[in-house]
């Protein structure tokens, strides 16, 4: 029988508004791994001794350049891959400095909750995207 890893990570539903004052989410496309190509909110493994709140503020800082204030919990997801298990506690962020960098991923688009639908999420941000419309 195949050892199954958890990992638990964060990820940062980052919202800005539109000129119009829409609001909009940043989606990030993965630039590397089995899921290279596919679409998710930006985070990444916690550290031991961190919060929740600091890693994600530290992942998005490494990935993106950016940094955020860490605003609402908004939930967290379980969810099977081949050989591991992930356990994803997502929050709002608000960027507060730096300026947008793709430092891992191909690319990133803004998108309003009605677009969110578009893209090819991973599973577990599937989760998070319906989340979101029922807010």
């Amino acid at each position: 029988m195949t050892e199954v890893k958890n990992i638990e990570v964060v990820a940062g539903i980052i919202r800005r508004k539109s000129e119009d004052g829409t609001p909009l989410f940043l989606a990030t496309q993965r630039g590397y791994g089995d899921y290279k190509g596919m679409w998710e909110f930006p985070g990444g493994k916690m550290e031991p001794g961190e919060t929740r709140e600091q890693a994600l503020a530290r992942e998005l800082s490494e990935e993106l350049a950016i940094q955020v204030s860490v605003g609402n919990f908004v939930c967290t997801v379980e969810q099977d891959y081949p050989g591991r298990h992930v356990t994803m506690h997502c929050f709002f962020c608000e960027i507060i400095s730096g300026r947008l960098t793709l430092l891992e991923h191909e690319s990133a688009r803004w998108l309003t909750a009605s677009e969110l639908h578009d893209l090819d999420w991973l599973p577990a941000d599937v989760s998070v995207v319906e989340h979101i419309e029922r807010l």
